[in-house]
C-alpha cells in the first residue's frame, strides 16, 4: 500500500481508535493533512484503546510496534493524528529515537506552508510560539546548563527562562502589530455598514468548495485546489447581485475538526469577518461521506468564535458527484435554509444569486422598518 519516497520526509502514521466512531474517515483526512504537509506516508499502525497511556499516549506495546516500524522503514518522522501533551512527546521522542509531531502541529505546519499575505504570516508565527511555549524543553541539549564562559557570564539566568522570555516579547509584538491590523479593518467594516453594503461570508469545512465559489461567484480568480487549506488570507469582493443590488462577498479560512485552539486564538481578527457578517453561506461539501461530522465540526468554530447566532443558508455544493439535483429548500417558515448547486460547473449558482436577493431584500425591510 505504501511506496518509498524518492525525496521528502518518510512519515509514519499513528491513528488509534478510541470509540469516537468515524475511523476510516478520520483516517482518510489524516493520511490528506499528512500530505498536504509533504511528507510522504509509509505506514500506518492503529490499535485500539479505551483511554489514552498518561506516560505514552500509546501505552509501551504499542510504542514498541511503532519503533519496530520506524526502523523498518527508516521514518524521519512519527505522526499522531492525536493531542500529545508536551510531556507525551518528550517521552515518545526518547522512546522511539526519532521526532514526534501531533495532530495540532501538523496543521500548523500546514498553515505555515500556505500563508501567503503579511498577516496570514504574522497570525501562523504567533500560533506556532503560543503551541511552542508549553514544549519549549522538548530536544533542547543545553537548557539545563547555566550560561557560562568568556562574554557570556551574566546573572546567572537560565537558558530557559531566557528562551521563554524573549518568546515572549516576540509573541507581543506579534500581537500588538496583529491588533494595528484587526483596527484597519474595522475601519473599512464601518465604512461598509455606513454605505448599507450587505456583508456575507464563506464558511465552511476545508475543501468544501468555498474558493471555488467564491470564484463563481465573484470571477476573482482566487486560489482554489482540491487540497486542505488552500485559503488562509481573507479574500474580499464587491458584486452586483440583481435584485439585492452591491454586497460584500468574504472567502475565508476553512474549519476541520479538532482545530488547534491557538490556531484559532491566532486567526481571532480574521475570522471576526465571519462574525460581522449579516448571512453566512456554510458551505458542505455534499458528496463527502463524512458530512455530518464536518458540520458539527464547523457549528463547533462557529460557536466558539461568537458567530453561531449569525443567519445561514446552507450550500450543499458538489452535487455533480451525488445523485441530487440544483435547488432551493425552504425552512416552516418559508425562509430559504438551503441551496443545492455544483461551483465547479456552476449548476445552480444562479439559484444562489436568487436566494441573496431574496435575502437582500428582506434585511433592507428590516433596516427600514428599525430606522
Amino acid at each position: 500500500m505504501f511506496e518509498r519516497p524518492a525525496s521528502g520526509e518518510k512519515a509514519v502514521l499513528v491513528q488509534l481508535d478510541f470509540g469516537e466512531g468515524d475511523y476510516a474517515e478520520r483516517l482518510a483526512e489524516f493520511n490528506l493533512l499528512v500530505g498536504s504537509a509533504r511528507a510522504t506516508a509509509l505506514a500506518v499502525v492503529s490499535g485500539k484503546r479505551s483511554r489514552p497511556d498518561a506516560a505514552l499516549f500509546a501505552g509501551k506495546g504499542k510504542v514498541a510496534e511503532i519503533g519496530e516500524v520506524v526502523r523498518h522503514h527508516e521514518a524521519d518522522v512519527v505522526v499522531f493524528n492525536h493531542e500529545l501533551s508536551p510531556a507525551q512527546q518528550r517521552n515518545l521522542e526518547r522512546t522511539l529515537e526519532c521526532r514526534v509531531v501531533d495532530r495540532s502541529s501538523l496543521i500548523l505546519d500546514i498553515f505555515a506552508l500556505r500563508a501567503k499575505s503579511h498577516e496570514g504570516k504574522l497570525q501562523v508565527e504567533l500560533a506556532q510560539l503560543q503551541h511552542l511555549s508549553t514544549r519549549l524543553v522538548r530536544g533542547w541539549t543545553h537548557l539545563e546548563r547555566q550560561k557560562g564562559g568568556i562574554g557570556l557570564r551574566g546573572p546567572g539566568e537560565k537558558q530557559l527562562e531566557t528562551d521563554r522570555r524573549l518568546l515572549g516579547k516576540r509573541v507581543a509584538l506579534l500581537k500588538e502589530r496583529l491588533k494595528q491590523m484587526e483596527r484597519q479593518r474595522e475601519v473599512r467594516r464601518r465604512a461598509r455598514t455606513r454605505g448599507e453594503v450587505l456583508a456575507i461570508s464563506l464558511a465552511g469545512y476545508t475543501n468544501a468548495g468555498k474558493s471555488t465559489l467564491f470564484n463563481a461567484m465573484t470571477r476573482a480568480g482566487a486560489y482554489a485546489a482540491d487540497q486542505l487549506f488552500a485559503t488562509l488570507d481573507t479574500t474580499s469582493r464587491r458584486l452586483f447581485v440583481e435584485g439585492a443590488g452591491p454586497i460584500v462577498l468574504s472567502d475565508t479560512v476553512g474549519f476541520i475538526r479538532d482545530l488547534p485552539h491557538a490556531l484559532v486564538a491566532a486567526f481571532q481578527a480574521t475570522l471576526e469577518e465571519t462574525a460581522q457578517a449579516d448571512l453566512l453561506l456554510h458551505v458542505v461539501d455534499s458528496a463527502s461521506p463524512d458530512r455530518d461530522q464536518q458540520i458539527k465540526a464547523v457549528a463547533s468554530v462557529l460557536k466558539e468564535i461568537g458567530a453561531l447566532e449569525v443567519p445561514q443558508i446552507v450550500v450543499w455544493n458538489k452535487v455533480d458527484l451525488t445523485a441530487a439535483s440544483p435547488g432551493i429548500e425552504r425552512d416552516d417558515c418559508g425562509n430559504i435554509s438551503c441551496v443545492r448547486l455544483s461551483a465547479r460547473t456552476g449548476a445552480g449558482v444562479s439559484l444562489l444569486r436568487e436566494a441573496l436577493a431574496e435575502v437582500a431584500s428582506r434585511h433592507d425591510e428590516l433596516s427600514a422598518a428599525v430606522t
